[in-house]
């Protein structure tokens, strides 16, 4: 749960620790997954999915939602209960596994002190993550086809996006939304086809711009990027989404 910063900052809701977390946050070349929930049952559904991609590709997996989703009270619906060993047998690599398959206890460690068999362990763990890139990229989109401006946003901001879209669509406008579940894998490609329309992409987050570097290298300055953002524990409203809306279409894109 991300909160207003940095240092002690304050407990109010905010998105700024997105670089963090999709950059890996410690040193070394390496990646985790990134799922982020804009409702407090996609927030349970996302805790699944993300315990069987660690397990799937063996990798570590985070759920990064901002402050508001974490003091927020809605109904939730679990899945019905399953064996999670049902899934994917783990007997080969998981520390316990001996006990089945009558091997030896499996010693998990990441020092490798030969430089070369490092560099190629790296090199090999990004061949799984090409994989992952190409399979696993999660989003939600919404009109974006035919559309003169387009919102960028994940979490609570998408949220508020989409009430922004609502009262767009209602006075005429043509408004897309397109949201990232995955902040890592990011759907880049998927960006990339949409910007072919010629839309305006307006990125709405709770930081002062961070999700919107991975958007500019996705598009490739084919189509303007402009940013909508607050921080330190203030969250956007449709009201002020709308009226950057109207700002834009109506040629004031600075």
């Amino acid at each position: 749960m991300v909160r207003g910063g940095p240092g002690l900052g304050s407990i109010a809701p905010a998105q700024s620790d997105y670089f963090q977390s999709t950059r890996g946050g410690g040193h070394g070349d390496y990646h985790v997954l990134v799922l982020a929930p804009k409702s407090v049952q996609e927030a349970a559904d996302l805790t699944y999915k993300a315990f069987e991609l660690a397990d799937k590709w063996r990798m570590p997996a985070m759920i990064l939602a901002d402050g508001l989703i974490g003091q927020m009270m809605e109904s939730v619906e679990l899945p019905p209960y399953y064996d999670p060993k049902s899934l994917i047998d783990k007997t080969d690599w998981q520390v316990g596994g001996m006990y089945k398959n009558h091997r030896k206890a499996h010693h998990v460690t990441s020092i490798i002190l030969d430089p070369t068999l490092l560099e190629k362990k790296v090199f090999d763990r990004f061949e799984r993550y090409k994989k992952i890139q190409h399979t696993e990229v999660l989003f939600e989109e919404k009109n974006c086809s035919d559309a003169d401006v387009i919102l960028v946003a994940y979490g609570s901001s998408a949220r508020v996006c989409q009430g922004a879209q609502q009262m767009a669509i209602k006075a005429g406008l043509k408004v897309g939304l397109f949201r990232p579940i995955t902040l890592w894998p990011f759907p880049s490609t998927e960006l990339k086809k949409i910007s072919k329309t010629g839309a305006i992409f307006l990125v709405v987050e709770m930081s002062m711009g961070q999700m919107i570097e991975d958007i500019r290298l996705s598009v490739h300055d084919t189509v303007p990027v402009i940013s909508l953002p607050h921080t330190g524990g203030v969250v956007p409203n449709e009201d002020e989404v709308f009226a950057r809306i109207q700002e834009i279409l109506k040629g004031e894109k600075q």
